[in-house]
């Protein structure tokens, strides 16, 4: 008995962690902050701010991007407790607006990484974060999780495609609709 309830906990605590990983990769990384990121990325103004930074000492960069990190963090941790308060726009906004800080943050990192990990702690600590994140991948929960998910948005893909293209019956419908309402009151 006491083995049953420490595997449904375990299991328990793999779903949350599968799905918190999952709301903030697929929904927050790659349909906000990576956009907002390959925007940063693309500003000529901080191509030149790349180039000064390969220039700057090492603690100089660890200093700068561990306050923002921080920042960030503090404001998602901000943003969850509002947001678990019951200030759900609050909340919200704040957390919408900590996205781009987060974007020019993982900016940041990615073009001062070489830096960054000559600090021995600093990369035990990353490689440590991609072996968590390849573990949960590796979860049998994970897994069927993406499965399902993939053949949610391939639904609504073939859902959108047959009833919202422009040549659907659906749109057609509409379109001839809108044209009798619009000759109709034209005529009045």
């Amino acid at each position: 008995m006491l083995s049953t309830i420490k595997h449904k906990f375990i299991s328990l605590l793999q779903l949350i962690l599968v799905l918190i990983y999952i709301i903030f990769e697929e929904l927050i990384w790659e349909g906000i902050a990576h956009p907002i990121y390959r925007y940063v990325h693309s500003l000529k103004i901080l191509q030149k701010v790349e180039e000064k930074l390969h220039g700057v000492n090492r603690y100089v960069i660890l200093v700068i991007f561990l306050v923002m990190l921080v920042a960030v963090e503090a404001f998602g941790l901000y943003a969850g407790y509002l947001f678990v308060s019951g200030q759900v726009v609050l909340g919200l906004s704040i957390y919408l607006m900590k996205i781009p800080i987060a974007a020019f943050t993982f900016w940041m990192f990615r073009v001062t990484e070489d830096k960054l990990m000559k600090f021995g702690w600093f990369k035990w600590l990353y490689d440590l974060v991609l072996r968590l994140i390849d573990w949960l991948k590796s979860l049998d929960i994970y897994i069927s999780t993406m499965a399902l998910l993939k053949k949610i948005k391939e639904k609504i893909r073939t859902f959108r495609i047959k009833h919202f293209s422009k040549e659907s019956p659906f749109v057609t419908k509409i379109k001839h609709l809108y044209k009798t309402i619009k000759t109709s009151l034209s005529n009045k």
